[in-house]
């Protein structure tokens, strides 16, 4: 994987999990997410 590959998966990763991490819990609840696993949704962008 190259260096700006790798840096557009890490800023993808990081708004995920300040997108994620922003919602409520209610908000969370109605698509079926909890706290818990926004690291796990997000890290799905890094890879």
């Amino acid at each position: 994987m190259n260096p700006i590959r790798i840096a557009k998966s890490w800023l993808s990763y990081r708004r995920t999990l300040s997108e994620l991490g922003s919602l409520s819990n209610q908000t969370l609840s109605d698509i079926g997410v909890s706290r818990y696993e926004i690291r796990n949704i997000a890290s799905r962008a890094f890879r």
